[in-house]
């Protein structure tokens, strides 16, 4: 009798999905994104999402089998999407041997440091991507120009940094928007900027398919993208000289990203609706905070992070209801 299985009470929930089936979905998602970063940058966008995936892959493999001795397990597909996302988060110019540090940091420090898929508090790609960033702040902010223009991989402000820049200097916004790139553009892509942050319908796309496939929820895209949105059109209605409307915002830089396919990180993320909401305005507001108040142009990464961080405690504070209880 000792020997018989403890069985938790129901209700038990079955389903046919497996991490593999979730990862894989991810994987599609990310597929029309990845296709038009090839159009606007040409091979290189292929390098280095390929460089990105395949030394993720391999560095997850190495550190399982030979330091942390158990079976490596990169058919899960988390490694593959960890990758992509990296690829996405980087300029397609980047040096290869920069694109490997930042898939040693993402999955060494990132991911496998806390023992791996599903034990990680902060989403690893975003810990590849900032430790680049703070390491190799030049050849991070290098950004190639938009093939389709007609130039020459060189050195182009993205419409962020001309924002930033632009205020800080105290030029006015109706001057600055003959630097920018309008509204239709920036959301079909005819921009400059990371991998995945120049088509903003190309990942909205995506993220309508995952919804589809219940892949993710509405509560953190739409609680991050809406929270944006009204704190920047607060101070917009309140000075539009001095700041931007919020559709520049939300077009503009990895938001979209961020808020689609970084955030959603089911590991990172909290587990129930009002806690995703509670987490998803978070990260709005730091973003927008970032944006408005910060040194940095970009919020939406060091904003994530913060709120990795958080997650737990929304979870004690925000506790699904038992099953039966009042």
């Amino acid at each position: 009798m000792s020997n018989l299985l403890t069985v938790s009470p129901s209700p038990h929930i079955h389903s046919d999905d497996s991490t593999r089936k979730i990862m894989y979905r991810v994987v599609f998602a990310l597929i029309p994104a990845l296709i038009w970063s090839v159009f606007v940058f040409g091979a290189d966008a292929l390098r280095v999402t390929a460089i990105a995936v395949i030394a993720c892959i391999a560095v997850e493999y190495l550190i399982q089998k030979y330091l942390m001795k158990v079976k490596p397990s990169i058919n899960d597909g988390s490694a593959l999407i960890t990758g992509i996302l990296l690829a996405f988060n980087v300029p397609a110019g980047l040096p290869w041997w920069i694109i490997v540090i930042g898939a040693v940091a993402a999955m060494g420090i990132g991911k496998l440091s806390f023992g791996g898929l599903g034990n990680n508090i902060f989403n690893p790609a975003l810990v590849g991507r900032v430790f680049l960033l703070i390491s190799f702040p030049v050849q991070m902010t290098t950004w190639p120009a938009n093939q389709q223009a007609g130039t020459d991989a060189v050195s182009s402000a993205t419409p962020l940094a001309v924002i930033k820049e632009g205020i800080t200097s105290g030029t006015p916004v109706s001057q600055l928007f003959s630097e920018m790139p309008a509204a239709t553009d920036m959301l079909l892509g005819n921009t400059t900027g990371s991998l995945g942050e120049i088509s903003a319908l190309m990942l909205i796309i995506g993220g309508l398919y995952m919804l589809f496939k219940k892949v993710i929820t509405w509560h953190i895209p739409v609680s991050v993208i809406g929270s944006v949105a009204i704190i920047a059109g607060i101070f917009w209605l309140a000075d539009p000289q001095s700041y931007v409307n919020p559709v520049y915002h939300l077009l503009t830089g990895g938001l979209m990203l961020g808020a689609i396919f970084m955030a959603t990180d089911m590991v990172t993320s909290p587990m129930t609706p009002r806690g995703q909401i509670i987490y998803g305005v978070g990260i709005g507001a730091i973003t927008i905070s970032i944006r408005l108040f910060g040194a940095y142009p970009e919020g939406i990464s060091f904003a994530i992070l913060i709120m990795n961080a958080f997650t737990p405690l929304i979870n004690n504070y925000v506790k699904p209801k038992r099953f039966g209880g009042k």
